[in-house]
């Protein structure tokens, strides 16, 4: 008898706020811009496209098409994603990442 496989549908347990930073904050670390905007489009999938297209003034055509593999979404669509979405952008100097100075 065959093993049945379904598909992992990361969107499905991005249910808490919490979840959906902790989900994002790892694509972030990543720092490759392809798996940041896949990972908006699971997060903005899970939230539902339909009201993140209401917030954005942006169709669902045009979110799907932006965040798919193949998308190359602008900075404009992915600020007012990331702020329908509730996720902020900040920046921080890089050596505030390194941790303590070894001089000394």
């Amino acid at each position: 008898m065959a093993e049945v496989l379904t598909t992992f549908d990361p969107a499905e347990g991005l249910t808490s706020d919490e979840a959906i930073a902790s989900f994002m904050a790892e694509a972030f670390a990543s720092e490759d811009a392809g798996y940041i905007a896949h990972a908006l489009g699971v997060v903005a999938r899970a939230k539902g496209m339909t009201q993140i297209a209401n917030e954005t003034g942006l169709s669902r055509e045009q979110l799907y098409r932006s965040f798919s593999d193949k998308g190359n979404p602008t900075l404009k669509t992915t600020i007012a994603v990331m702020k329908a979405l509730g996720i902020e952008l900040t920046a921080r100097p890089a050596h505030a990442l390194a941790g303590p100075s070894r001089e000394g």
